[in-house]
């Protein structure tokens, strides 16, 4: 039975879902013996609680280790010569295994979501202490480049989690002189809501004059916020469950040959801290609240061109200026992604699904899904949430 040292303060609702994955693979198997030493950031500065880590482990004989940890303290860790699986925090680090994440992608998504919205003004609130926040922030900043976008940034040199921001009074000044309407993407959810707790300080309404953004979708921490804010969900549960399967692989190896598990972004939990859209055209504005209204599930180019008594022509120049896309390709990934998240959040069928979101033809509704995600409805569901299939 493996015995596994977890080392990390797991109050972030990340760290308890990665180990909620973690513990069903466990369980699945037979019951793992686990240990657990909670982990300050202070923790991780002083050479005494490391040698202790190291005499408990020993004292234990435990198989492998799971935490939150610098690469200085990896590096004596490596010492016990068993398995280590690294929940990166600072960098990755090489010769372990590492549960990181597309913190890259992340920020592309933030960025394809916003620019859908009409955004034209951009910022990004994160930290320079964490590599998951400065990924995001390049993902983020180079997809809206791409598109001829550049992004005001604020970082802070600590995580606000652990430590309170630096000075409120600075960060205040610069959420005043962002440009209104902004998008901002935060680089998690402690950092979103230390946005709108900001903005309700100095009078800035979201999302009217900030649209906010994070990712993690804690819901404890998105719903304290006033709005409540939107964010990008993981797939960490899951994530949780492959490293604990693949760390088993190697325990029985006895081998300590790392392996990386790479979590990736799912969809966005829409809330209130990004309603609606920055868009001054009414026609466009007009036609969008018609695509996203939940009663038009059938709505076509055609409806819409009939409804807002519009030519083709006329709309498609008018929608490709605002949202870079054709009419007809912003209602097919919309209502992709409308599919996308009930398959996650629903256990109907997928073809209960599909016609309840008024798909007719299933075939044509698996090619575009494919095509926009890469995968079929079936591998989708049962990798994101049952994690059966790896693909």
């Amino acid at each position: 039975m493996p015995k596994v040292l977890l080392l990390s303060d797991f109050t972030s609702a990340y760290s308890r879902l990665l180990l909620k994955g973690f513990l069903d693979y466990s369980k699945e198997i037979g019951n793992w013996n686990f240990y657990r030493i909670p982990m300050r950031r202070d923790d991780l500065k002083d050479e005494g609680s490391i040698k202790t880590v190291i005499e408990i482990a020993k004292r234990w004989h435990a198989d492998a280790i799971l935490g939150q940890l610098s690469e200085i303290n990896v590096r004596k860790l490596c010492s016990l010569k068993i398995p280590i699986v690294l929940q990166n925090y600072t960098n990755r680090v090489d010769g372990v295994s590492n549960i990181t994440g597309d913190y890259y992608g992340t920020g592309e998504l933030a960025a394809n979501y916003f620019l859908r919205k009409g955004f034209k003004s951009f910022a990004f609130y994160g930290t320079v202490a964490t590599i998951w926040s400065r990924e995001r922030e390049d993902g983020f900043r180079t997809k809206l480049a791409e598109m001829g976008q550049t992004v005001n940034v604020y970082n802070e040199n600590n995580n606000i989690r652990y430590e309170s921001t630096s000075n409120i009074k600075m960060l205040q000044i610069w959420l005043m002189q962002l440009p209104r309407p902004t998008a901002l993407f935060a680089c998690d959810d402690v950092f979103a809501l230390r946005i709108t707790e900001v903005c309700g300080m100095c009078g800035i309404q979201v999302p009217q004059d900030l649209a906010v953004l994070g990712v993690d979708n804690d819901e404890i921490l998105c719903n304290m916020s006033d709005p409540p804010l939107s964010s990008i969900v993981l797939d960490v549960k899951n994530g949780g469950y492959q490293a604990a399967r693949h760390l088993h692989t190697i325990i029985k190896e006895q081998t300590t040959t790392p392996f990386n598990i790479t979590i990736k972004p799912i969809r966005i939990e829409r809330r209130r801290s990004t309603e609606g859209y920055s868009v001054t055209d009414k026609l466009v504005k007009n036609a969008l609240q018609l695509i996203e209204n939940k009663e038009n599930r059938l709505i076509s180019v055609a409806d819409i061109l009939n409804r807002l008594c519009v030519s083709r022509r006329v709309l498609e120049i008018h929608f490709r200026k605002e949202i870079g896309m054709s009419v007809y390709q912003y209602i097919l990934e919309f209502r992709t992604a409308c599919f996308a998240e009930e398959l996650l959040s629903s256990e109907k069928s997928i073809m209960e699904i599909a016609f309840q979101l008024g798909y007719e033809d299933y075939a044509n509704l698996s090619k575009a899904f494919k095509r926009i995600y890469g995968v079929t409805p079936t591998q989708y569901r049962n990798f994101y949430k049952y994690g059966k299939e790896k693909y």
